[in-house]
């Protein structure tokens, strides 16, 4: 896989049941944000006044949603960001004084959910998690349903090549060598693709083929 973090499980959250990581090098804004997302009904669950911290919390939280401030000791917001959406660990808010056009190109690439400009509002807050939660949902289902084109397309390549061993080895018809490979793995109650790996392997060790 293209990144180090585990697999997050594709989980729909409700606003009010939503988890949330609060990151500023600033006690009072981590203090004000902790009371407004409380009276809008979010559990914080953790708090960071750096980016290394904050991704290590991420890390061992697992939190719904991350506001991440953009300048920070240490490591960085955006650094911080791009390293957790990098593990698909959560979505991040990054909070920011600043709404030029190259911080909103640089949050693009980071690959961030969204930001709010301070001072934070409560009624600015709700609109952006939710949003932030719900592309980060789809995100990970699209990624799940590519994950699983990919992975049937790997066994039907394999189960083709397993064939053709069958076929070759053993003078079976394609119907033949595809009927001998289900009834092995209903018997033994393995994958397809299993079955044709083990096919190919038994192959490669009694020819020597690469």
């Amino acid at each position: 896989m293209a990144y180090n973090g585990e697999e997050r499980q594709v989980t729909k959250v409700s606003p009010h049941q939503a988890r949330i990581l609060i990151a500023d090098d600033e006690s009072l804004i981590r203090i004000h944000l902790r009371e407004l997302l409380a009276k809008l009904g979010y559990d914080v669950v953790a708090e960071a006044a750096s980016g290394a911290i904050a991704v290590e919390l991420v890390r061992k939280t697992r939190p719904d949603v991350v506001l991440m401030d953009i300048k920070m000791p240490d490591s960085d917001g955006l650094d911080a960001a791009r390293q957790i959406v990098h593990e698909r660990l959560a979505p991040v808010v990054l909070l920011t004084a600043f709404t030029d056009d190259e911080l909103v190109s640089a949050a693009r690439t980071a690959g961030v959910s969204g930001y709010i400009v301070k001072p934070i509002r409560e009624t600015e807050l709700s609109p952006v998690i939710e949003i932030a939660l719900a592309r980060f949902t789809e995100l990970q289902e699209l990624r799940a349903q590519v994950e699983e084109l990919e992975e049937a397309l790997e066994t039907r390549k394999l189960v083709e090549r397993a064939k053709g061993v069958l076929m070759e080895t053993h003078g079976l018809s394609e119907g033949e060598a595809f009927h001998r490979m289900r009834k092995t793995s209903m018997d033994t109650r393995k994958s397809m693709k299993e079955v044709a790996e083990a096919i190919i392997l038994s192959h490669k060790i009694q020819t020597g083929a690469e």
